[in-house]
């Protein structure tokens, strides 16, 4: 079986560079170093104008991207876990947006592999993955209550499913050939209460019902094709509609861990342009602590600290790796074993989260202490690193994080699993009113 590995090297300067490939046998083996340099080179301007990845997106799907969990005997890369959050680190150092354009469809090979790991052959899908396919988030709405969605399956007299919702903020739907839905299954005799079973299903984009906008309006992760799906009457086969409580048991740890991949990237990509502009700096002001700024102690120190930040945050985040990774070797444990491999994954990837994401923060900013204000000109984008880092920490918020690690710590109380958001009122609020 061929081992493929990444692992994340360093220039002189202290600079990130692309991963390298090992390999224990014959075959080919991508260049990643030359993918990521190719998709780097255009992505301050795709910044600048406003344009999504189209392209980067298409040259990572066929150079098997969306692989790269698929097993080598199905035509996959083979990584760990920890390889790919390695080189979700640094794709993320040279494109903020890319890491999270697939990181609903990493879950949903993740939720495939499991399966497979407990013999549900999953070769179908492999072989999706491995022909470049890749999958979408279609998850959140607006309006819906928590737990709830409105987005929902009815049943067809043929066996099929009748899809119809709306979802917002489906992250990589836009270029992905499916997607992947959480919806309310409507079930003949069964009234729509709360107690309703949801589902997951897994749609072809392809589908003439399916249309997919691109109105994400944050001021970060601009790229990342967050936009509005709208199902309408569009077919799901019976084997496509999936249950939830089936769904990998770490997902939200593993869904955690390329946020926290893609914080580490945002940083290594600070720490990158700081050093280079400190280098290239000649303007000085008249009480430095040195003539070249290069030399200057106190800029030295802070490009000192912000490097010290990058550091901790990849060690964290492969630690966070590390973990997600030993659950997934136990697709064949014990429930109680499993169980346990959860826990200390979710209670892992929540502490990171309280850390990298005040590191990177600092990082993002701190930069600006080290330059002039020439550094805030628009063309150069230095504040692209804040405002992707802000939006990115934003998702899961870290002070919910901090109180799940600190009950955990003082009562040995359990993290909350596939946790969702949604307003709060009562149900019966928006069965009346629906359109609100």
């Amino acid at each position: 079986m061929t081992t493929l590995r990444v692992r994340p090297t360093r220039s002189r300067d202290g600079r990130p560079s692309s991963p390298t490939t090992d390999r224990t046998t014959g075959g080919t083996v991508t260049d990643w170093d030359a993918v990521l340099a190719s998709i780097g080179e255009g992505a301050l301007q795709r910044e600048l104008d406003g344009v999504l990845p189209v392209d980067a997106v298409a040259r990572l799907k066929s150079e098997g991207f969306g692989a790269l969990r698929v097993p080598t005997a199905f035509g996959g890369g083979g990584f760990d876990v920890v390889a790919l959050a390695g080189l979700w680190i640094d794709l993320a150092a040279v494109d903020a947006n890319l890491p999270q354009v697939f990181r609903g469809h990493f879950a949903l090979v993740e939720d495939r592999l499991w399966h497979h790991a407990r013999s549900s052959d999953q070769r179908v899908w492999f072989d999706r993955f491995a022909a470049g396919e890749i999958a979408g988030n279609a998850w959140s709405e607006v309006g819906s209550d928590i737990d709830l969605p409105r987005t929902v399956l009815r049943p067809r007299a043929d066996g099929s499913w009748r899809l119809d919702g709306t979802k917002y903020y489906t992250t990589g739907t836009i270029f992905a050939e499916w997607a992947d839905v959480h919806a309310r299954l409507a079930l003949p005799g069964h009234p729509d209460e709360v107690e309703d079973p949801t589902a997951i299903a897994l749609v072809d984009t392809r589908d003439r019902g399916v249309a997919t906008t691109d109105d994400w309006f944050g001021f970060g992760q601009r790229g990342t094709g967050s936009g509005t799906t709208t199902f309408d009457n569009v077919g799901v086969p019976a084997d496509h509609v999936l249950p939830f409580e089936d769904r990998f048991p770490y997902q939200t740890a593993f869904y955690q861990l390329n946020l926290l991949a893609t914080l580490t990237g945002i940083a290594q990509a600070a720490l990158h342009d700081v050093v280079d502009a400190v280098q290239r700096r000649t303007r000085n002001f008249s009480h430095a602590n040195a003539p070249r700024v290069r030399d200057d102690a106190q800029v030295l120190a802070r490009v000192g600290e912000i490097a010290a930040s990058v550091y901790a945050a990849e060690a964290a985040t492969l630690r966070v790796a590390a973990s997600v990774q030993a659950v997934a070797d136990a697709a064949r444990a014990g429930d109680e074993e499993i169980g346990e491999l959860v826990e200390a994954s979710e209670i892992e990837a929540s502490t990171a989260q309280v850390v990298v994401s005040e590191l990177v923060l600092r990082a993002t900013s701190d930069i600006f202490d080290a330059l002039g204000a020439s550094a805030t000109a628009r063309p150069l984008a230095l504040d692209r690193h804040w405002r992707n880092a802000r939006t990115v920490a934003s998702h899961n918020p870290r002070i919910l994080k901090a109180r799940v690690v600190g009950a955990h710590a003082v009562n040995g109380t359990p993290p909350p699993y596939a946790w969702s958001i949604g307003g709060t009122r009562r149900r019966q609020d928006w069965v009346s009113d629906p359109t609100e």
